[in-house]
This record gives structure tokens, C-alpha cells and sequence, in this order.
């Protein structure tokens, strides 16, 4: 079922059970039978939902994973604020993992050689970085992620910014902390899309039943959207999530800034691994109650053609 690139699919509701196999139902989940699957959700924090995966939406994404016939689920991830272990174990992951028969992995216990080092050439980052091998190695990619802003310098953590958590805060023997000097450089927006040049993804499934449209990531601001959406462009969704916080008030650069003026997603352009404009983007609602909601997203993504 090959969908054209950048399109990205809404549905209006706020029942995960029936909502996510809705969205599953737009990707050939038949290619993942037999596959090693890789899989990223958002638990940076114990906070809840929207901070954080919703238990309900992981459950469900790995109960169609396997209803496919993956052949094995490995979920990374490493927590910037706390220890991740016991975030994952605080907001049920760890339990679930043992019930449904999929890995959880800490990225902060791996060895130096489940890293995969990327150089610095073409890149905003001083020494390069490096990235869990795993997300390279697998042969299907997915994520899961939020939808808010972001306070500490990434305006908004979306799909792009979740993939932070897949790069090494320190390798094992090393004393370089690459978490210090993303988050105190002034191109932490730009270093973010570079992450994402360097692994593929299969598809990322956002979970806007909830956001925060101010401070974040694990507080904030209250609204509710009461969308789901998926895609197989993380920039295209990226784009349609920004949209989204802005219809819903968000101030600041996601606010002022048009959509493909925002740092993220202007250097994701320029890396090309996505969508590089708003021209480029489908939106497809997927019930009559999402087809106000993707109007009124696509009149802001597409006051930027406007103006240009």
C-alpha cells in the first residue's frame, strides 16, 4: 500500500483502542512479518502523558506490531530527565515489556560497541555524535511520539526531537558529554535534525489526544486536540505538528515563525531525508470529525506558499 511522501494521516478522536489500528490500517503492516523491528517512544521523563508515552498507545502500536508477525520488538531509550530505568519501571514499560514478550533496552547500560559513531562533517556537532546501532541495524524502524513544545532551546519536541533520545549522552569510557553541548548550542535546533539524517524510519505515530502548547517537555500548558496521526515522513508530521500547536495557541518562535521558517524543519529541508516544503505535504483525515481540524492545519502550513 505505497502512500506518496509526505503524506500524513488525521483522525479526530480520543479512543486510542479503536483510533491507533485506524491509522495502522494505511501502512503494509504485512511487510513486518519476520522483521526485527526497532522502536523509539517518548519516556525522557516519569511525568504523564502528554510528557510522556500513554501506556495505551505503546500497547497498542506493539500489539499490532506483533499481530504482524514481527519478528522481534526491541524498544531503546535513554531518559534526560532521570534515570531511565527507573522511568521506565515508574511508568509501566518495563511490566509491559514482560507481558506482551517485547525488549526494553537502557540505552545508558550498552556497550561502546551498540554505538554507532557518526563524524562531524556536514554536521553542527563538535566532535560528531553517536547513535544507537540498533536504529541502524534494524530491519523496520518505528516511533511513537507527543505532541508539545519544548522550553529548553528546541521550541518543539515532536518526532525529529525524539530522536535525541537515541544518541549517547556518554560513551562508555569517554568523558565527552554530548547532551552538554547539544543543549547549550545555540544550533541545538539544526543538531536535531542531524540526528535524524542518519537513520531511517519506517513510520511515527503521533499522539496529540493531548499537548502542551506552552513550557514542556514534561510540563506545561493543557489542551486537547483529541488527534492521532501517522506518517511515514517524520518532517511532514513534524510540519503538521507545529501546525497543530499553533491553532491551539502556542507563543514564541512556534508561534511567530512560519512552519518551514522554523529551525528544525529548515535544516531538515536542506538534509532532505523528508519533505522540504509545505507544498510537499498531504493531509488525509481519516474521519468527517478531523476534516475541520485538517483544513484549518493546512491554511497555516500553507500561508508560508503565500507569503513566498
Amino acid at each position: 500500500m505505497a502512500n506518496p511522501k509526505g503524506e500524513v494521516f488525521i483522525l479526530k478522536t480520543t479512543d486510542r483502542t479503536t483510533g491507533i489500528p485506524s491509522l495502522l490500517k494505511k501502512f503494509d503492516l504485512s511487510d513486518y512479518a519476520g522483521k526485527q523491528v526497532a522502536l523509539k517512544a517518548n519516556y525522557n521523563s516519569a511525568d504523564p502523558f502528554p510528557a510522556s508515552t500513554h501506556i495505551d498507545t505503546l500497547r497498542i502500536l506493539i500489539e499490532s506490531l506483533k499481530a504482524a508477525g514481527a519478528g522481534g520488538i526491541t524498544m531503546a531509550e535513554r531518559s534526560g530527565m532521570g534515570n531511565t530505568e527507573e522511568v521506565l519501571e515508574q511508568m509501566g514499560v518495563l511490566a509491559l515489556s514482560q507481558e506482551l514478550g517485547f525488549k526494553a533496552v537502557v540505552l545508558n547500560n550498552v556497550g561502546k560497541e551498540d554505538w554507532l559513531k557518526v563524524e562531524r562533517e556536514g554536521t553542527h556537532w563538535i566532535k560528531g555524535f553517536y547513535l544507537a546501532k540498533l536504529f541502524h541495524d534494524a530491519d523496520k524502524v518505528v516511533q511513537t511520539c507527543c505532541l508539545k513544545t519544548h522550553r529548553f532551546g528546541g521550541h518543539f519536541t515532536l518526532s525529529m526531537k525524539n530522536s535525541v533520545g537515541l544518541v549517547a549522552k556518554k560513551v562508555p569510557g569517554g568523558m565527552y558529554d554530548y547532551m552538554w553541548e547539544l543543549h547549550g548550542s545555540p544550533y541545538q535546533r539544526q543538531m536535531i535534525a542531524e540526528i535524524n539524517s542518519n537513520y531511517n524510519l519506517d513510520f511515527v505515530l503521533m499522539d496529540g489526544i493531548k499537548a502542551f502548547v506552552t513550557g514542556g517537555p514534561e510540563q506545561g500548558k493543557l489542551v486537547e486536540p483529541n488527534l492521532l496521526l501517522a506518517s511515514r515522513d517524520r518532517v511532514a508530521i513534524d510540519a503538521v505538528g507545529v501546525a497543530i500547536l499553533k491553532l491551539h495557541g502556542a507563543k514564541g518562535k512556534v508561534g511567530e515563525a512560519e512552519v518551514f521558517d522554523q529551525d528544525q524543519l529548515k535544516r531538515a529541508a536542506e538534509l532532505g531525508f523528508g519533505v522540504k516544503s509545505a507544498g510537499e505535504i498531504q493531509l488525509t483525515p481519516l474521519n468527517d470529525e478531523s476534516k475541520e481540524d485538517a483544513e484549518q492545519i493546512m491554511q497555516i502550513i500553507n500561508a508560508q506558499l503565500d507569503i513566498h
